[in-house]
C-alpha cells in the first residue's frame, strides 16, 4: 500500500501502481472526468502514470495552468497528426504549449500552407479527436529512437535525441501519429471539443537565422464550444486594443525604415507620457532613498566580458564598435548593471554606508531578430527603470520587501490589481547556462522565497526562468481582457560583486562582498506603455494622459473665452488644449471621444456670461455646468488622491 497526500491533507491509501485518474475515480466519477493530468510532488505527468511510492498529489484540471498546460502540449500533437495525414513527408521540430494555446514548427519543404489548408486541417483535428484515442506512452532506448527517427528522415528529431541520454527518451503515440516527447499529456483526445489554427508564422530552428526557415502553425483549443466562442470575442477585443493602432491613433510614438526596424520614436504627447511615468517612479525612488545616476549608451567591452553579459548575450547584440585605436572596442550597452558596479566602485565603501541605492532610466540595446519585433513589447532598444542596490548580507531580505512594495505601488496606481509573483530559479538539469555557486543560489533562493512569503504574496515557482547571475521575482499581471504580461522584476545576485570584486568594510575591519539587488518595476517603459495601453484600451487615468481636458468653443463667437479658460487652467498645471476648427460641436464631442481625452468642457454664450464650463467627461456623458476654479481644483484633487493611493 502507498499513501497518498491531497492538498487539502487528506491522506489516502491506495495499491501500488494506482494512477492520478483511480485516485480522482474514487473520489468521484464527475472530477475522474475532468482529470486533464496530475502533479506529483511537484511535477505535472500523465494522470495515467502508475504511482509506486508515497506523494503527494495534485489532480489538475482545464482550472488550473498545469491542466492547461497539458491540454495545448496535446493538441499540439493532435495539430501534427491532422498535418501528417495531408502532408506525409513533413518534418516536425518542437510543438510546445504557450501561454494562450501552442504552436508547432514544421518543415513542409516544397510546400506551401494556404488559408484554405488551415481550414481542412481543423477539420481532421476535430475527426481525430473524435476518435478518442489514447496519448501512450513509451520508454525508448536512444539507438532505437535514432533508427525511428532515421527512417523518418527527420533532421530536427535526431539532433534533438543527440543531447538527450538512454533513459530520458520517451515516445508518445496517439492514433497514427508517434512524437518525440517527454510529456505530459491528457488521457485522450476526446477531451478536446473546439479547435482554431490561429495563426502562420516563419521561425527559424532553434531561433538562429543561420538553420532552415520552418513553417510555424499557431493554434488553441477548448473542452467546450462555449470558451471558443469567448475566445474570438476576447480576440475582437485585443484587435481594438492593440497598442501599435492606439499609439497611432493618440499621436504617441512611431517606427521609420529609415531610423532602423525596432527603434521606436516617441512623438510629442508620447514624451510627455513616458516622462510623467519617469516623474511619477523618480519621487517615490527619492523618497525612499534612491541615488540618481547617469551612465553612458556604450561600454567598453572587456566590462561586458567582466560581468559575463558578452559571454551571454553577446550574440543578441549589436556588433561591437571599433575605434581608430587599435584593440580598442566598445559595445552599445545591453544592461546597465555593469556600469552601476563601476560607479559603486568610485569610492570606498563602509558597512554604515549601506544599502547603496543607484537608479537610473537607461536606455540599454539588444539586436532581436527582425521577424521578432512587435511593437513596443518587442524592441531593439528601450529604457529600462532600473535600479541597483547594493546592501550587506543581513539587509538583503528587507532590501528586498522594500521594493516588493515600491513595485505593488507601481501597479495600484495604475490599476493593475491581478498579478501573481513568480519565483524565477534555476534549471536544476543545466546549470551550465547560469554563474555562481551552489551555494549563493540557494542563499538567492531561499531570500527570494521568505521575502515574498513575509508581504503575503501569491507566489508560482517556474524552473529555469532565472537569470543567469541570479534568481528572480517576476510579477505576472493579468490585463483587463486575461491575457497575461511579466512586467516588474527584483532579482538577487551574489555573483557580480563577486567578478567585479566589489568591496566594503565591515564593522570587524574586514573588507565584504556586498550583495546585489536588480530591480525594475516597469521592466522598460516601451513594454509598459504598451501593456497600459491594452489595459485600459488607450483611456490613460486622468494623472496620467498628456492631454487632461479639452476646451470645445461652440462656434468662433466664443474663441477668446475658450482659450482665457484653456490659459486658466494651464497656469494651474492642467494639461489643456483647445480645438479652434471651424467645426459643428457635435463632430469637436466624436472627435475629442476617439481622442480619448478624460474631459472635455464645451463654451457658449451661457457659459461665457456666468463665467462657467459644461463638462463632459469620457464615457459618461455630461456632468453639468461648474465654475472654473472648482473644476481645477476637482481635477487636481483627483489626481492627487490617485498618486497618493
Amino acid at each position: 500500500m502507498i499513501k497518498v497526500t491531497l492538498p487539502d491533507g487528506a491522506v489516502r491509501e491506495y495499491n501500488e501502481g494506482v494512477s492520478a485518474l483511480d485516485v480522482a475515480l474514487s473520489i468521484s466519477e464527475g472530477l475522474a472526468r475532468k482529470v486533464l493530468a496530475a502533479e506529483i510532488d511537484g511535477q505535472v505527468v500523465d494522470a495515467f502514470r502508475p504511482i509506486h511510492k508515497d506523494v503527494n498529489l495534485k489532480l489538475l484540471t482545464w482550472d488550473n495552468d498545469g491542466g492547461k498546460s497539458t491540454f495545448w502540449h496535446s493538441s499540439a500533437h493532435l495539430m501534427a497528426e491532422a498535418v501528417q495525414s495531408f502532408y506525409p513527408d513533413a518534418k516536425f521540430a518542437i510543438g510546445p504549449p504557450i501561454e494562450r494555446g501552442f504552436y508547432y514548427d514544421i518543415d513542409f519543404g516544397e510546400e506551401k500552407i494556404t488559408e484554405e489548408d488551415i481550414t481542412r486541417i481543423e477539420k481532421k483535428m476535430k475527426e481525430l479527436a473524435g476518435k478518442k484515442s489514447r496519448f501512450a506512452r513509451q520508454e525508448v532506448p536512444k539507438a532505437e529512437a535514432i533508427r525511428y527517427f532515421t527512417e523518418k528522415g527527420d533532421p530536427y528529431k535526431l539532433e534533438l535525441i543527440d543531447g538527450l541520454e538512454d533513459g530520458q527518451i520517451t515516445f508518445y503515440t496517439q492514433g497514427d501519429f508517434t512524437d518525440l516527447c517527454r510529456g505530459p499529456h491528457i488521457p485522450n483526445t476526446g477531451f478536446i471539443k473546439a479547435i482554431k489554427i490561429t495563426n502562420i508564422a516563419g521561425a527559424y530552428w532553434r531561433g538562429d537565422e543561420n538553420n532552415k526557415m520552418l513553417t510555424r502553425l499557431y493554434g488553441v483549443t477548448f473542452p467546450s464550444a462555449k470558451e471558443l466562442e469567448e475566445y474570438n470575442a476576447m480576440i475582437e477585443e485585443a484587435k481594438k486594443r492593440d497598442h501599435r493602432k492606439l499609439g497611432k491613433e493618440l499621436e504617441l510614438f512611431t517606427f521609420s525604415e529609415r531610423v532602423g526596424q525596432g527603434l521606436p520614436m516617441w512623438l510629442p504627447k508620447g514624451a510627455m507620457l513616458r516622462q510623467r511615468l519617469q516623474d511619477f517612479l523618480q519621487k517615490a525612488q527619492m523618497e525612499t532613498g534612491y541615488l540618481p545616476v547617469v551612465t553612458p549608451h556604450i561600454g567598453n567591452i572587456n566590462l561586458y566580458k567582466t560581468s559575463g553579459h558578452y559571454e551571454k548575450y553577446g550574440a543578441d547584440s549589436f556588433q561591437s564598435i571599433k575605434t581608430p585605436h587599435e584593440g580598442e572596442e566598445f559595445m552599445l550597452k545591453p544592461m546597465n548593471c555593469p556600469h552601476h558596479c563601476e560607479l559603486y566602485k568610485a569610492s570606498p565603501k563602509s558597512y554604515k554606508d549601506l544599502p547603496v541605492r543607484f537608479a537610473e532610466f537607461g536606455t540599454v540595446y539588444r539586436y532581436e531578430q527582425a521577424g521578432e519585433l512587435h511593437g513596443l513589447t518587442r524592441v531593439r532598444g528601450f529604457t529600462q527603470d532600473d535600479a541597483h542596490l547594493f546592501c550587506r548580507p543581513d539587509q538583503v531580505k528587507e532590501e528586498f520587501k522594500k521594493v516588493i512594495d515600491l513595485v505593488l505601488y507601481v501597479f495600484n496606481s495604475l490599476g493593475f490589481t491581478d498579478y501573481t509573483a513568480q519565483v524565477s530559479l534555476r534549471d536544476p538539469e543545466n546549470k551550465t547556462k547560469y554563474i555562481g555557486t551552489d551555494e549563493n543560489w540557494e542563499i538567492a533562493e531561499n531570500a527570494i522565497r521568505e521575502a515574498a512569503a513575509e508581504k503575503g504574496l501569491k507566489t508560482v515557482e517556474e524552473l529555469g526562468e532565472a537569470a543567469f547571475y541570479g534568481p528572480k521575482l517576476d510579477f505576472m499581471v493579468r490585463d483587463a481582457i486575461g491575457r497575461r504580461w511579466q512586467l516588474g522584476t527584483i532579482q538577487v545576485d551574489y555573483n557580480l560583486p563577486e567578478r567585479f570584486e566589489l568591496e566594503y568594510v565591515d564593522s570587524d575591519n574586514t573588507r565584504k562582498r556586498p550583495v546585489m539587488i536588480h530591480r525594475a518595476p516597469f521592466g522598460s517603459l516601451e513594454r509598459f506603455v504598451a501593456v497600459l495601453l491594452e489595459h485600459c484600451a488607450g483611456k490613460l487615468p486622468l494623472w496620467l494622459a498628456p492631454t487632461q481636458v479639452k476646451v470645445l468653443p461652440i462656434s468662433d463667437k466664443y474663441h477668446d473665452y475658450a482659450e482665457q479658460v484653456m490659459h486658466s487652467l494651464k497656469s494651474l498645471d492642467i494639461r489643456t488644449e483647445m480645438d479652434d476648427r471651424q467645426e459643428k460641436i457635435g463632430k469637436k464631442i466624436r472627435d475629442t471621444e476617439l481622442e480619448k481625452i478624460p474631459y472635455m468642457l464645451i463654451v457658449g454664450e451661457k457659459e461665457q456670461e456666468e463665467g462657467k464650463v459644461s463638462v463632459r467627461k469620457q464615457g459618461e456623458g455630461d456632468l453639468g455646468s461648474v465654475d472654473i476654479v472648482a473644476f481645477a481644483t476637482d481635477i487636481n484633487r483627483q489626481v492627487a488622491d490617485k498618486i497618493a493611493k
